[in-house]
Formats: C-alpha cells, sequence, structure tokens
C-alpha cells in the first residue's frame, strides 16, 4: 500500500511539473511572436519644448514633436493606432506604413504628410514642457511604447 501511495505521489509530483512546465513555455513562445509583430516600434525621441518662445505660429508648433522608430526589417502598418498625451489628446494614425529600419516624425502643427513626417494639423501645443508621457498604441488599444518626461517621471 504504501508503495502504491508513493508511486502516485511521484505520478502527481512529475504530471504537476509537467503543467508547470508547460505553462511556462507556452505564454513565453506566445508573447515573443506577439512582441515579434510591432513592439520593436518605439518611441525614439520627444521634443516637447519647440525652441525659442512658444508664440503658437505653425512653425513653433511643428519644432514640437514625437518620433517613432521601426527597429524591424519589415514594415509595420500603423493604421488605427494612437499616440496621445496625459491630457487626452490623440492622433490617430491613418493608413500609415512605416517601413523597416524608418523614423517618422509627428509635428504638432499643419502640414503635408510625407514618409518621414506626419502632421497632427493642431491649432495649439500638445506636449507639456515641464512634465508629460507620450503612449502609443496599435489598433486594438494594447500599449506599445511609453515615454515620460519631467517631474514625477522615471524615463524608461
Amino acid at each position: 500500500m504504501s508503495a502504491s501511495v508513493s508511486a502516485r505521489r511521484i505520478a502527481a509530483t512529475v504530471l504537476a511539473a509537467g503543467a508547470v512546465v508547460s505553462a511556462v513555455a507556452l505564454p513565453a513562445s506566445a508573447h515573443d511572436n506577439d512582441g515579434h509583430r510591432h513592439s520593436r516600434v518605439e518611441i525614439s525621441a520627444v521634443q516637447a519644448d519647440s525652441p525659442g518662445r512658444d508664440t503658437r505660429t505653425n512653425r513653433s508648433l511643428n519644432a514640437e514633436w514625437v518620433e517613432l522608430t521601426n527597429n524591424n526589417r519589415r514594415a509595420v502598418n500603423l493604421d488605427g493606432w494612437t499616440l496621445r498625451d496625459e491630457d487626452g489628446h490623440r492622433y490617430r494614425f491613418d493608413d500609415v506604413r512605416l517601413a523597416g529600419r524608418a523614423t517618422v516624425r509627428i509635428h504638432t502643427g499643419v502640414g503635408r504628410d510625407t514618409r518621414t513626417d506626419l502632421y497632427q494639423d493642431r491649432r495649439n501645443y500638445v506636449w507639456d514642457n515641464r512634465s508629460d508621457t507620450a503612449t502609443l498604441r496599435d489598433d486594438r488599444g494594447r500599449t506599445v511604447d511609453t515615454e515620460s518626461w519631467g517631474r514625477g517621471h522615471h524615463h524608461r
């Protein structure tokens, strides 16, 4: 009887260990595949405070920007992605493909979109000079990257 109890305990331990290994291995590979798809797109630079005085001219507004870089070799479709600040100002990407190893700069002011420069077409500043957070989300609303600056924020 004690031999069969020991055998059952050993079998239960082996099965439990197998379940733990499966549980650990599955999310890791799923995460790698999901992350491989677009987590290589990052907020690579922010200029929240346009140089000179904040005159609210289009030139000054366009000197406020956020840069995104695709560190992957393959292009990423940003259609439906959003970039937002802490106050809820939101820019939605519409039919934008970011080529592999490419960078695009999203300016606050008015302008004509190109492969390297996009414009929010705003007449007011978005990014707080002293303290703010830029959040990039994909078309499913998942956070892809954030960049914070100023008091109470830790740079990532």
